[in-house]
């Protein structure tokens, strides 16, 4: 029998009957077989009703129902109802869950960068992709119904603001904000109220549908897994706080042996040919092959949807994880397990707050499959160790002398007893705090609004002004961000980015953005605003130009910390080799050494760019730049993603490279002003976008474009032909807009292939092209054999920087759509008789999917 679907129950016109619309959702929930909690009936009549609800119920308590119930009525009145959560991830899977429940037509994703549906009266994004609307459109935006999914966020350091922005610039919008941690809302919800005039209705329950036991234990670690697989408390998320132990710990659980073989089988099933093609994907493979998954950020975004995927399955027995699980990974599981109690924060270690204890521990138990879930928790390692020594001993005093001789915690470690562990059971979640600040991100939605209201009545910041009185910051707070935006005004002016025009029927002089920044122009990293000033110094003309360029984008960017360890390491390893080469003690050494760190080219004009941008712009304050060179090292040796890893033993931390250089791409994309994008700097940008795409395309659809929303919507069997026709129209207007930017993409794919030739490496020359029409495939073996003339005389291809110079790639346009490519084969003797050609056609369905070049042929 079909599930019914909430779209058999939608009328065929736009219904205004709220009493009506309840009855059909009702009907729908009755026919699916559900029974509405207390909880989820409270919240739901309140929404029907126009009231704003903060819903404050445990994981499991069917706070996505209640979401659904707001989203159906949106629908039904033919209106707008945003979803927003944490992360994309979250916000990608919840966009496929409602294209299920309400067809794929009337769902949408915005990600900030592109869209997929915009106009669909169901909309997913991320907080900050709903904020930033709002600061853009203001009480205009159409958004009469907002859910907000872990609405604890509001109180996070960094990212907090967007969760308050919504609140105070949409004074229509009727609001659901859920969480299972929540806290005293109480300050949030009278400003709510006095700001939109309407009432907002608390509903909370601690009655969740599968019941927490709590138990702690004293055992090794080992010890305590292996009890809870014995008592059939699998599956089992193991909750560490650094992805190294994450890591170690998966690999000495494989000696349990977790899994029978008919369950390790299965896995194998469900792997099917999936590719494990980075350094660290053989060690996951291995794991995944005892029923032992690793979860964490460090994981390329395609393992870690792997293991979801298995774990969704029942596959995996035990999970080896980080505190990720608290922010809504779908990950399924019986027990969670806590290696400990307390974590470093960025500055200290500490013991865990109620929140994230209890947002972790939410997670146990699986509606439907379990009757209780269960949180266990590590005692401190020293406390493991004296108990050990305690059953082992022979006698009493052997059991004394050794026992005096282990110590408490160490150095810098925080412990934590029993008790501990039950008052983060019973406590209430500490109380939300206001995160408001002013960036100059904000500051130009805001002028940009202000300009498309044209409004003669109001004067310049208007908009500005009104977000900062309606914070939920106090009157002291509210004088400290005006002052600060004061500040960041006056250094916009400087840059340029903020001009003056004279307004055509008086003298008053209206403040606007330039209008010659590209359209996709973004400030949002905290020192873009410097970047843009320090680009204007440098000198197009010069060799070095786009490398500087690299640089200074480099600099602005949040330090991916494991990598740069990791580089630091290799400099004082080269470092400690050189000085005894020459001779130099041991001292010596060892004081020298200290002044060693990751490379930092050009730091000195770097820091002193900065300083003097400093001095001239106060706001900056703390905000440090950051010289720093992987993704210029990556460019000028034209390392591939995995020689990169290789070189510095980054395999535990692919994920954290990968986000690294996704950021690197998008700001080099979007915070470089298009007036100092030569040929040379879009190089260094096409080779970012290609050795990601060649990565993991996940993430390229993460935070590009969502390259193709077209097959998201072929694939719910669910698209109008000529509305997909367009999306594909708006997908291949991306690549060919922009010539230059066409051209250098061309030819990074090109060198990419090039670099593989050099290396001899055909498996991975073989995907990065496809065959022309009408020809056989380029596989491994027909690049092998086709290069062997060439081998065979000149015994190398050459790579390097003379042979990626764009004169030896010619791209000639054939007619719409198609271009003709060469590209010429450097080698030792200089003849440069070979060739590569081949042809681009983005005239077909798909052409614009995976590697462009339609390799013809090699050779003379």
């Amino acid at each position: 029998m079909t599930k019914a679907s909430l779209v058999d129950f939608l009328p065929d016109s736009p219904l205004q009957d709220a009493d009506e619309i309840l009855e059909r959702f009702l009907d729908w929930v009755g026919a699916v077989g559900f029974e509405l909690y207390p909880a989820q009936e409270e919240a739901i009549l309140e929404l029907v009703a126009g009231r704003h609800v903060v819903l404050n119920t445990p994981t499991g308590s069917g706070k996505s129902l209640v979401a659904q119930a707001l989203q159906f009525k949106a629908v039904c009145e033919g209106r707008t109802c945003f979803y927003t959560s944490p992360i994309k991830a979250l916000a990608s899977e919840k966009f496929f869950s409602l294209c299920d429940e309400f067809g794929a037509d009337r769902v949408g994703m915005l990600t900030g960068d592109a869209s997929i549906n915009p106009e669909a009266p169901v909309l997913c994004c991320t907080a900050e992709v709903l904020s930033n609307m709002a600061l853009r459109r203001g009480e205009e935006l159409d958004a009469p119904y907002v859910v907000m999914d872990e609405f604890h966020y509001y109180s996070d350091s960094e990212r907090g603001v967007a969760w308050q922005v919504p609140l105070i610039t949409l004074p229509h919008t009727t609001f659901l904000l859920m969480s299972a941690t929540l806290g005293n809302v109480a300050p949030i919800t009278e400003r709510l109220e006095a700001f939109s005039g309407r009432s907002v209705a608390h509903v909370t329950s601690a009655e969740r549908p599968v019941p927490l036991d709590f138990e702690y234990r004293d055992t090794p670690l080992t010890e305590t897994v292996q009890a809870l697989l014995d008592g059939g408390k699998a599956p089992i998320y193991i909750v560490n706080f650094t992805q190294r132990d994450a890591a170690e710990l998966a690999q000495s659980l494989t000696s349990l042996k977790p899994a029978s073989r008919e369950e390790r089988d299965a896995v194998w099933q469900a792997l099917g040919d999936f590719r494990f093609d980075t350094p660290y994907g053989k060690d996951l493979r291995r794991f995944l092959g005892f029923g032992v998954g690793v979860h964490h950020a460090g994981l390329l975004p395609k393992y870690r949807l792997t293991v979801e995927q298995l774990a969704q399955q029942g596959l995996l027995k035990v999970i080896c994880g980080t505190d990720t699980l608290g922010v809504g990974v779908n990950i399924p599981i019986r027990t969670v397990l806590f290696t400990k109690l307390a974590k470093y924060d960025g500055q200290k270690v500490g013991i865990l707050s109620v929140r994230d204890f209890q947002q972790i521990a939410g997670r146990a138990g699986r509606k439907g499959f379990d009757d209780h879930g269960s949180v266990v928790a590590q005692a401190p390692e020293h406390v493991i160790e004296r108990q050990r020594i305690a059953n082992s001993a022979a006698s009493a005093k052997a059991k004394r002398k050794k026992m005096a001789k282990k110590k408490g915690p160490g150095k810098g470690d925080v412990s934590w007893t029993k008790e501990t562990f039950e008052s983060l059971q019973s406590r209430p979640p500490e109380t939300l705090q206001s995160r408001f600040r002013i960036t100059h991100g904000m500051i130009l939605d805001l002028v940009q609004r202000d300009a498309e209201l044209d409004d003669p009545e109001r004067r310049n910041f208007a908009a500005l002004r009104e977000l900062i009185a309606a914070s939920h910051d106090d009157e002291g707070s509210k004088k400290r961000h005006l002052r600060d935006a004061a500040e960041r005004i006056r250094s916009l002016g400087r840059a340029g980015v903020l001009r003056l025009r004279r307004d055509t029927d008086s003298s008053y002089l209206w403040v606007v953005v330039d209008h010659e920044l590209q359209e996709n122009f973004s400030l949002h990293q905290a020192l873009s605003l410097y970047l843009v000033e320090a680009l204007g110094s440098l000198d197009p003309e010069d060799e070095h130009y786009p490398v500087l360029v690299l640089t200074f984008v480099e600099s602005i960017l949040e330090d991916p910390r494991v990598v740069l360890y990791r580089l630091q390491d290799k400099a004082r390893e080269e470092a400690i080799a050189r000085m005894k080469a020459e001779g130099i003690d041991y001292e010596e050494r060892m004081e020298r050494l200290e002044e060693v760190t990751h490379p930092k080219p050009d730091a000195e004009r770097i820091y002193e760019t900065f300083n003097a941008f400093r001095r001239l712009h106060p706001w900056v304050r703390g905000e440090a730049i950051r010289p720093k060179a992987v993704g210029r090292e990556m460019f000028e040796g034209y390392l591939s993603f995995a020689d990169f890893v290789r070189r510095y033993g980054l395999a535990r931390s692919e994920g954290v490279l990968l986000r690294y250089l996704s950021q690197l791409y998008k700001t080099l994309a979007q915070s470089v002003p298009e007036k100092y994008k030569t040929e040379g700097v879009l190089d260094i940008q096409s080779f970012f976008r290609t050795l990601l795409e060649r990565v993991d395309t996940s993430l390229i659809e993460e935070w590009e474009s969502m390259l193709h929303p077209e097959l998201v919507f072929d694939a719910t069997g669910e698209r109008a032909g000529e509305k997909e026709k367009a999306k594909e129209e708006l997908r291949l207007y991306e690549l060919f807009h922009d010539p230059k930017a066409f051209t250098a993409r061309v030819r990074a794919e090109i060198h990419h292939l090039v670099r593989a030739l050099a290396q001899q490496d055909w498996e991975t020359a073989a995907g990065c092209v496809r065959a022309a029409d009408g020809q056989e495939p380029w596989t491994a073996e027909r690049f092998e054999d086709t290069l062997a003339p060439f081998l065979d005389e000149y015994e190398e291809v050459l790579f390097t920087p003379p042979a990626r110079q764009a004169h030896w790639t010619r791209i000639e346009a054939l007619g719409p759509r198609q271009w003709q490519v060469q590209h010429t084969l450097l080698d030792p003797a200089d003849d440069n008789f070979w060739h590569l050609t081949g042809k681009v056609d983005l005239r077909q369905d798909g052409s614009w999917e995976g590697p462009l070049l339609r390799l013809e042929s090699i050779g003379e």
